[in-house]
């Protein structure tokens, strides 16, 4: 294709992907639109975003070779450019296409996200619970009246109730709060049992759930983000894809190791990190991770072993997965 034919076939990417969320033929009418080009189109291209999913398979179904750019590296090219426009952007996303200086997004399955809905529909019920207990804490504690914090979830209504009914003014007030507390809760109990279900379920998990400190929602948490274990080529990619490695600054005579780099998906992330977390704090088990992990803590502080750990369980759990085996604790020890 010519350059000009190249931006025209950007630009009408660009413009139907603003329209996509108003009608729910949006693929349709796109491969309509890439169909009436003259020439044979050989590649399509967009930015990742809400819309990425809907719009790959059905473009991929029509017939097309589609591509969906990670969306840092297009926003960098892009910015490069004096003015902002649709036709500039479309020009920026098909010279990044042509190139081919742009990184792929994987697209996850169906059943992938399916396991991701659960677990974020589960983490924003439970959310909004302690949310509620909390803004009950907030208002008794206006007349004198304080819920102690050692209470577990299930005990928050029982414990709460008595106190208030006794004052007509709290009851009136509180009642309705607690009472949508309870429903959410029981919902957030079904969800829960979802997730364990699921986890219990599926092998992959199962085998990831032999390491010690690891659960059914990190083990799906994992699962669903990973989605095909075999695009990473070595397990250490994964807790770089995570964010769990150093970022790094070198130029000249300056060579800086910084913090983690904290790209990728940050659920995931914040699991692993409490996983490693519950790993050296909590759990009783003894093995080479745990031990290694108490020894890098009594030299590099607390959050730093966390992290190290966390980093160490991705690779190991990704490691488990490709080879369809159990955790070995006499054969995990090492370095991060």
């Amino acid at each position: 294709m010519c350059r000009s034919e190249r931006v025209r076939f950007a630009s009408l990417i660009t413009k139907a992907r603003f329209s996509s969320s108003e009608s729910c033929h949006a693929n349709e009418d796109i491969a309509a639109c890439l169909t009436a080009f003259e020439r044979p189109i050989e590649r399509v291209g967009f930015e990742a975003g809400a819309m990425s999913q809907h719009l790959f398979f059905g473009l991929q179904s029509a017939g097309f070779d589609v591509v969906c750019m990670e969306a840092r590296q297009v926003s960098a090219a892009l910015s490069a450019m004096r003015n902002k426009t649709d036709k500039t952007d479309a020009k920026g996303i098909a010279q990044i296409l042509r190139t081919g200086w742009f990184s792929p997004v994987h697209m996850k399955s169906r059943k992938a996200h399916g396991l991701r809905a659960l677990l974020n529909t589960r983490k924003a019920l439970l959310k909004k619970t302690m949310d509620l207990a909390n803004e009950g804490r907030g208002l008794l504690k206006i007349f004198g009246v304080r819920v102690p914090r050692t209470g577990k979830h299930g005990s928050f209504d029982g414990l709460v109730r008595p106190m208030i009914e006794m004052d007509d003014v709290l009851a009136h007030a509180v009642i309705p709060l607690l009472d949508a507390r309870a429903v959410l809760f029981q919902h957030d109990l079904e969800l829960d049992r979802r997730v364990k279900r699921a986890a219990t379920q599926d092998d992959v998990c199962m085998r990831m759930m032999t390491v010690p400190g690891v659960g059914p929602i990190a083990a799906l948490t994992l699962k669903a983000a990973v989605d095909d274990p075999s695009r990473f080529r070595r397990s250490r990619t994964v807790a770089a894809h995570f964010g769990l490695t150093p970022r790094r600054f070198q130029s000249g005579e300056h060579d800086n190791p910084g913090r983690i780099s904290k790209a990728g998906d940050r659920d995931v992330r914040a699991t692993l990190y409490a996983t490693a977390n519950a790993l050296l704090m909590r759990t009783m088990a003894g093995s080479q991770i745990k031990s290694w992990g108490m020894r890098l803590m009594r030299t590099k502080g607390r959050r730093r072993a966390v992290v190290a750990v966390a980093r160490k369980l991705a690779v190991l759990l990704h490691r488990m997965w490709i080879d369809g085996t159990e955790f070995r604790q006499e054969q995990v020890g090492g370095t991060a």
